[in-house]
């Protein structure tokens, strides 16, 4: 029995001994394991060869690479950019092909809109989108397959709408389509208030669409004043008044934004810059009703750029014939700001900064009223500027110098104004 139980104790013994050495070898065995797994990561972080044997071409070629044209900025700085909406985010195109911003991104958004106005009344989304999308791809505008035209938003209280683009690119070359006819009506096409240039982007569409005459007339050699308008006539009649001497490349009746009726002058410029002076001298005087056409450049020394006398805009019944009028201590800026421009209380705050800043150089601007367009009411003056010196003299040097200038890309206007309308507020 003695020699049975030290038999036992042995194989006891000898069985613990046998599980320690199994589990002391699978503890080496996982280590073995995790050092292996250890170094496998170590070398794919190393971009080693290893790892770029099994990647092949594809493991440097992209990564940190920076895009052409910003090759001397870190790709965090680029990020940066993009994040703040500097830089369009693209995708990467194929060979030869130029790259076309990401569909709907939120950076790009400003960038891809378009302030449509003087829409027909009663016209769908549906069918704004569906005439711009034809346009887009009848003038070869479109630089893909699909529509360009992503969104549309109407407001039918204030006759416009937004159109949203796939790409910026396409954006600006929609900008061209600015007086196209929709439903019997010229759109007027602008860029948002909101609208910030990319760099590197065109800002003006590279062509234009036969037969469309814009709303917006540049300032140039060959913009063309017509004043002396009867208030009746509408922009076909005028347009084709004018339309008699060739085709209009821009045209612009200026309207009153309460009412919608003529102010009784124009802004035009013709394709054939050599029928300037031919259109100039067949309409200037021209007997229509009971009033004289004035019809002249609109630019200061525009017939020759050495010329030192500018030309006196003449603006029908601000009694301009003789000048900007008996000089008084009020000042009127006309062609400066558009009603649209005043309703956004940040920009309107911006442009009286601007005026009274400047206006400041001439001397002491006792007070400065622009009045701002208010809904269902028809404001007097809206539209014009009204700045109160603290004496003739300082009017007078101002009226001088601010005569011809250009605000916000318009060539400015002025006339001195009755006091004491003024402080009645009778604009």
């Amino acid at each position: 029995m003695g020699e049975e139980r030290d038999i036992d104790r042995d194989k006891d013994r000898d069985r613990r001994r046998s599980g320690r050495k199994r589990s002391q070898s699978r503890s080496r065995s996982k280590d073995r394991r995790r050092k292996s797994r250890s170094k496998s990561r170590d070398r794919g972080n190393s971009f080693g060869v290893e790892k770029k044997k099994t990647r092949g071409k594809n493991s440097s070629r992209y990564w940190d690479v920076p895009p052409v044209g910003f090759e001397h900025i870190t790709p965090l700085q680029y990020k940066a950019m993009q994040a703040a909406g500097q830089i369009p985010a693209t995708l990467i195109a194929a060979p030869g092909m130029a790259p076309v911003p990401v569909v709907g991104s939120t950076i790009t958004r400003q960038a891809r809109r378009l302030y449509v106005g003087n829409i027909p009344f009663g016209c769908t989304e549906e069918e704004m989108m569906a005439f711009f999308n034809s346009q887009m791809h009848n003038s070869h505008f479109s630089q893909g397959q699909g529509n360009p035209v992503l969104a549309c938003q109407i407001n039918l209280d204030k006759n416009f709408a937004f159109l949203e683009f796939r790409s910026i690119d396409e954006t600006t070359q929609a900008m061209a389509f600015d007086g196209i006819i929709f439903k019997g009506q010229s759109l007027k096409i602008r860029r948002p208030h909101d609208y910030q240039p990319m760099p590197g982007m065109s800002e003006q569409p590279n062509s234009a669409v036969s037969g469309v005459v814009s709303t917006v007339v540049q300032d140039s050699p060959h913009k063309i004043f017509i004043g002396g308008l009867p208030s009746y006539l509408n922009e076909d009649q005028v347009k084709e008044l004018l339309m008699s001497f060739g085709q209009l490349r821009a045209f612009n009746l200026v309207k009153d934004s309460a009412t919608g009726l003529s102010k009784g002058y124009a802004f035009c410029e013709y394709f054939d810059v050599n029928l300037t002076d031919q259109a100039i001298a067949g309409l200037n005087g021209m007997q229509l009703g009971d009033k004289k056409l004035i019809v002249q450049r609109a630019s200061v020394g525009a017939r020759n750029s050495t010329m030192a006398v500018p030309v006196q805009i003449q603006v029908p019944g601000l009694q301009l014939s003789g000048g900007a009028g008996p000089p008084t201590e009020v000042l009127c800026l006309m062609n400066m700001v558009l009603p649209e421009e005043l309703m956004d209380e940040e920009e309107y705050e911006d442009i009286v900064e601007d005026i009274r800043e400047e206006c400041n150089k001439y001397g002491v601007v006792k007070s400065l009223e622009i009045p701002r367009p208010i809904e269902g009411v028809d404001v007097p003056g809206c539209g014009k500027v009204f700045i109160e010196f603290n004496s003739v003299i300082d009017c007078q040097k101002a009226q001088q110098n601010l005569t011809g200038r250009k605000f916000a890309n318009r060539v400015v206007v002025t006339s001195y104004f009755d006091p004491d309308k003024y402080h009645r507020r009778e604009f």
